[in-house]
């Protein structure tokens, strides 16, 4: 449920989670989108909307969307092509595959048993370069931030071909996750294997299991992170995917009616390169 208020030129828009959970908070001195948030001592998440920017896609042949880019007195356009893919095809109750991927930030190398503690785990697929992505960086660390206080594992994965898009590649990565402090582990997988197992297809893609003792983590949520997209003029809130993990983290079930993940292709290895 929203409901709407004003304050001087700002407006305020406030979810109720039927799941009694917050989202997440952001940071006080707001974000590149104009939006800054405070959240309150009930079961709710407020935001103050400012101006907003953006772009979007679609798979089939490219099209183009303006974004506006600048500030208030500028009235240029940032135009955006790309191509828009869902995300699909995989059931609930999929059972998390393994994997061992190396973090290029820290030359580690993580697999699924290093998460075998927690008692749910969010897998995203991101990128580098994809403008679906961008518009949700900072938000996907705030929200990464405050659910790992809160039991949350969380994990990010890079599958794109650095043959096709080398600023995709391990060193860029590192510097990705340098550069918005991300709080969770960014891998590599340079194969693509990791990325077939799970059934991904964009960025960014969303998986949320949750795990029963010593039952394997099941899949409970593989939807997207809100509605806003690049050039929407929707205020990211995190919304669709807070709810899940609220839920998840309060012993409650997951809706199962949950709205794709909307992003870029997955850039697959041109055939028989690697």
């Amino acid at each position: 449920m929203a409901t709407m208020g004003s304050s001087g030129a700002t407006a305020r828009l406030q979810y109720l989670l039927p799941c009694g959970g917050v989202l997440f908070p952001r940071g006080r001195g707001g974000s590149s989108s104009g939006a800054t948030t405070t959240s309150s001592s009930s079961s709710s998440f407020v935001v103050s909307i400012g101006r907003m920017g953006g772009g979007n896609r679609n798979p089939n042949p490219a099209k183009n969307y303006s974004t506006g880019i600048g500030n208030t007195s500028s009235s240029r356009k940032l135009v955006v092509r790309a191509a828009r893919t869902e995300s699909r095809g995989v059931s609930l109750g999929f059972r998390a595959p393994s994997f061992e991927l190396p973090e290029p930030l820290t030359g580690k190398l993580w697999t699924l048993q290093d998460f075998d503690s927690f008692p749910a785990l969010l897998v995203m697929f991101i990128c580098n370069h994809c403008p679906f992505v961008k518009h949700l960086k900072k938000d996907i660390t705030k929200l990464a931030n405050f659910y790992m206080e809160r039991g949350l594992a969380v994990v990010a994965i890079s599958s794109n071909s650095i043959k096709t898009h080398p600023q995709d590649g391990p060193d860029f990565m590192a510097e990705d996750a340098k550069a918005f402090q991300y709080p969770f582990p960014y891998l590599y997988d340079e194969s693509q294997e990791v990325a077939r197992d799970f059934g991904a297809v964009c960025t960014p893609e969303f998986f949320l299991f949750k795990k029963d003792g010593r039952r394997p983590f099941e899949l409970v949520y593989h939807g997207q992170f809100d509605d806003s997209r690049p050039s929407s003029n929707v205020p990211v809130t995190g919304r669709d995917l807070s709810l899940a993990i609220d839920c998840v983290l309060s012993g409650q079930s997951v809706p199962s009616a949950q709205k794709p993940s909307i992003g870029c292709s997955i850039k697959w290895h041109p055939d028989g390169d690697l």
